[in-house]
């Protein structure tokens, strides 16, 4: 089966000094843009008035060029601007619809961070002699680690932990065959165990931030004490992005290895459709009304945020698409008390954290096993027959795509 392959490529730049300098501008006026034009639709819908879409905003561009206050774009060329203009329209659209409940309002870029800027065409690649040239700042050599595969779409230069990088984003046609394995597995995410399979295996937890959190923490009271903005200042403010780039680092690369070998063993993972943004929201309360265990529930926020459950599935996903597997989504109500052998749904079949006993036949089991099995078991009654009715709910899961539906016929 034919199927259009999205890829996209990252690698360290190793630019000049010249050309840092004007990247450092071409990433300074994309902001500049992208929170300009923000204000201005900001202000209009304070006045209820319509929204500034790109074809509106282009001609503002276009002026904001022509003036002796903002005449400091013309140096910057015009493609990544437009660009800038383009995802904020996009930002503003997401925001604004109702499918996708979770999208907000887009906000204000601050200077420093995710500093970048994207060239939709005008830019080369030569994988020979590792460089790529990107408008208005030349040649720039990188450090070259892999075959980028696929025509070339754009290429955008981002800024991060004090390095210049470039994402080469590539197209191409790949004959998809099925997954070479025929296995379907069922995966409980969890903080003690990162990852529980159901045929009885698991993962440990990285905890990439919680390693560093002490360390963190001492440069940061260094931080607090040295004067703002001073060259010591800045100094031990690089420390810190590194120390923030190295727990990302880590945690990347543990996603990618545990993800990669999952997908490769087994043709259908099923997994909880976990909102994980509600599941790591804060506990705080406001002023009228206090919550209740802040401190732990802020605990357990910093454990599923720092071990990228979200991230993990995403890359499943798209791994799974790539090598003619699938990736099952089943609802995760109720599958940590649910007794995996007489399906009895109690609270006090799990009464501690670890330990799932069922008062009705008496299973015990893992309680991260025993979900992991549930889990399976809901996502063959999906491929059975559609859907899936909870006992105590009474409500059903959404049909199965059409890639899964393929891999069941076959």
């Amino acid at each position: 089966m034919k199927k259009t392959i999205r890829k996209a490529f990252k690698f360290r730049l190793n630019p000049n000094s010249d050309q840092v300098q004007k990247m450092v501008e071409f990433a300074g006026a994309n902001r500049f843009v992208w929170n300009k034009a923000l204000a201005m639709n900001l202000f209009r819908l304070e006045q209820k008035q319509p929204l500034l879409w790109y074809n509106e905003l282009a001609f503002w561009l276009k002026l904001w060029k022509s003036s002796e206050d903002y005449g400091f774009l013309k140096t910057v060329h015009s493609q990544p601007l437009q660009q800038t203009l383009k995802n904020l329209e996009k930002a503003f659209k997401d925001g604004f619809d109702k499918k996708q409940p979770l999208k907000r309002i887009p906000k204000f870029k601050k200077k420093g961070l995710s500093d970048s800027f994207r060239y939709p065409q005008g830019f080369k690649l030569e994988q020979e002699s590792n460089k790529v040239f990107l408008p208005k700042i030349g040649w720039v050599k990188y450090r070259n680690s892999r075959q980028v595969i696929g025509d070339v779409k754009n290429m955008t230069v981002s800024h991060r932990g004090g390095y210049w990088y470039v994402s080469i984003q590539t197209e191409y046609e790949a004959d998809i065959k099925r997954h070479s394995s025929t296995s379907m597995i069922g995966m409980d995410m969890g903080i003690t165990r990162f990852v529980t399979l159901s045929d009885g295996s698991y993962i440990k937890p990285l905890n990439s931030f919680r390693k560093l959190s002490k360390k963190l923490a001492f440069e940061q009271r260094k931080l607090s004490k040295k004067v703002k903005f001073s060259a010591n200042w800045k100094k031990q403010k690089q420390i810190i992005t590194r120390l923030h780039e190295r727990i990302a680092n880590a945690r990347l690369d543990f996603l990618h290895k545990t993800s990669t070998n999952i997908s490769k063993s087994h043709a259908m993972i099923v997994v909880e459709d976990l909102k994980v943004r509600n599941m790591s929201k804060s506990a705080k309360g406001s002023i009228e009304v206090h919550g209740k265990n802040v401190k732990a529930k802020s605990g357990l926020n910093k454990s599923i945020l720092d071990q990228g459950w979200g991230m993990f599935i995403s890359f499943l996903e798209y791994k799974q698409a790539w090598s003619g597997g699938d990736v099952l989504r089943v609802n995760p109500q109720y599958t940590s008390q649910t007794c995996p052998n007489c399906k009895h749904v109690s609270r006090d079949n799990r009464k501690s954290q670890r330990a799932f006993a069922c008062t009705e036949c008496g299973f015990k089991a893992n309680a991260d096993l025993a979900g992991a099995l549930n889990v399976l078991a809901r996502g063959h009654r999906v491929l059975a027959c559609g859907v899936e009715t909870l006992v105590s709910t009474k409500k059903q899961e959404p049909v199965g795509s059409s890639d899964t539906r393929q891999l069941l016929t076959a």
